[in-house]
């Protein structure tokens, strides 16, 4: 049995935003084409399950959760706010989103799975209790964060988050609840607007901004000494990350300047403090990332680091001797 999986579902694709938004079903298709490559061969392939109301209501009000898949259209497309989207195949696609991360908390915490990326939209660490926001309909990892403690009776779960935009659904949902921890770089002043130093709390919620034009090195810097060090003090049971792949530099909505590299070693930092801190249990997913070759090349990178193998964008991944 591979000790990494890779979750996903094919209603996923069948989330419509219409054409010309950034968040399309050609993200998805461009991640999984780049994951059919030779060297990730080594993948246990699954098929999200969708997630209960239970799991969803944990972290968002009923009534929100009642009237988003009450929103859904039969057909057509319907807007939720300037920029959410829904369309038919939208509600599936929401259920198994996040019944995706719940899926995996259960693999690594029953040992079927040591590290697991979950391929799924729409992306979820902008939707907050009772609100969709920023392509993001419930949130995802905020969702898996409960399951781990409501279903596992986990006691420690950290969540860290290296999209471009700060995950102010999550930060709403987790940081002032005990036995969570948030943690996140972002870009700022960006949307959504949230993500402050002055809000930073010990042991539950680190905001590292990051200016526009922000390097490797600065970003390398940052992710280090602050964000590593916060989980090491933290000593999580489980680690999750909202995996968003938009401050490359070429995506098209964010000013920072990443690369492939910067996604591959960020993510050998977190294995490795997984490793040290929780046995190895990580279950990282999809976020942001709207540069459709960006996107498929920098996630490539962050499971060829799940993985264990060394990532050259320019070359292939390769095991690590």
């Amino acid at each position: 049995m591979s000790q990494t999986w890779l979750i996903t579902h094919p209603s996923c694709l069948e989330h419509d935003t219409g054409p010309g938004h950034p968040e399309s079903a050609q993200r998805l298709r461009a991640i999984l084409r780049a994951l059919e490559a030779d060297e990730f061969a080594g993948l246990e392939r699954r098929e999200a399950a969708p997630a209960t109301r239970e799991q969803i209501e944990r972290v968002h009000d009923a009534d929100y959760v009642a009237a988003t898949l009450d929103a859904i259209p039969a057909e057509g497309r319907r807007s939720l706010d300037g920029d959410t989207v829904v369309s038919a195949g939208s509600g599936e696609a929401a259920l198994h989103a996040a019944g995706a991360g719940c899926q995996a908390v259960d693999a690594v915490l029953a040992g079927e799975a040591r590290r697991v990326f979950c391929a799924v939209r729409p992306p979820g660490h902008h939707a907050e209790p009772a609100q969709a926001m920023g392509f993001c309909l419930f949130n995802n990892i905020a969702v898996a964060a409960a399951h781990a403690r409501a279903a596992h009776g986990l006691q420690r779960v950290a969540v860290v988050d290296f999209d471009v935009h700060h995950g102010n659904g999550t930060q709403t949902m987790l940081a002032g609840r005990d036995g969570f921890m948030y943690a996140s770089t972002h870009q700022r002043p960006l949307f959504p607007g949230t993500g402050r130093r002055q809000d930073n709390r010990e042991n539950a919620l680190y905001n590292i901004p990051l200016i526009e034009g922000c390097d490797s090195e600065l970003f390398r810097e940052h992710f280090h000494n602050e964000i590593i060090s916060a989980i090491m003090r933290f000593e999580p049971d489980i680690l999750l990350v909202s995996a968003g792949f938009d401050a490359h530099g070429l995506d098209p909505l964010a000013g920072l300047e990443l690369c492939e590299a910067d996604f591959h070693w960020a993510t050998e930092e977190l294995t490795s403090v997984a490793d040290y801190t929780c046995g190895g249990r990580l279950v990282s997913m999809l976020e942001g990332g709207y540069h459709l070759d960006a996107l498929a090349s920098s996630t490539a990178a962050h499971v060829a680091a799940l993985l264990g193998l060394r990532y050259d964008a320019c070359t292939r991944a390769e095991p690590v001797a």
